[in-house]
């Protein structure tokens, strides 16, 4: 493997580990004390990596074109699909983009504002996230690399079930009254 290629794969996979691992860290960080800082530290440094794939693709693929970019992600998206569409491209733009003002906003806000953002948002965008890196590790690749983004995206999905199961007996708990103890 060269040099380019290889940097460009270590980022992304950089970059996805840390999702999984900052996500789940942050679903779970009710359960553990200390969960939440290491969260935001690790989704920053997977926020930079992100932005160095994006850089190493840039160099090593499409000569910093994004004409050439575009057409890339129109070939991928025809051969998996059949459809000449490139828009995808976009879509990781957007990632790029909400990623730094979550970052941002965890950082500024701190953890509790952070925490306590309306839950639907929460959902749209740790939806929209999975739907990426599912995307990127499972549909557009093959062999042992999608048996591992399909493995991290379920846990991901497993750490989400259990944060919101947590959250929903705690909130039903909150709400009836205590049982007498015999």
């Amino acid at each position: 493997m060269i040099g380019g290629e290889l940097l460009t794969k270590i980022t992304i996979w950089k970059a996805v580990a840390g999702y999984v691992v900052g996500a789940a860290a942050y679903a779970l960080s009710r359960r553990r004390v200390g969960w939440e800082r290491a969260a935001r530290l690790v989704w920053t440094v997977a926020c930079a990596a992100l932005f160095a794939h994006v850089a190493c693709a840039f160099q090593f693929y499409h000569g910093w074109s994004h004409g050439a970019a575009y057409l890339d992600t129109a070939r991928q998206t025809h051969r998996m699909f059949g459809l000449d569409w490139g828009g995808g491209l976009y879509l990781n733009y957007a990632l790029m983009a909400g990623w730094v003002v979550d970052v941002t906003c965890w950082w500024l806000g701190g953890p509790d504002s952070y925490g306590r953002r309306w839950w639907p948002l929460k959902a749209v965008w740790h939806g929209f996230l999975l739907f990426i890196f599912f995307n990127a590790t499972v549909v557009f690749k093959d062999g042992l690399a999608r048996w591992a983004g399909l493995g991290v995206c379920l846990g991901v999905c497993l750490a989400w079930w259990l944060a919101a199961r947590d959250h929903l007996t705690r909130r039903a708990g909150a709400r009836s009254p205590a049982l007498a103890e015999d």
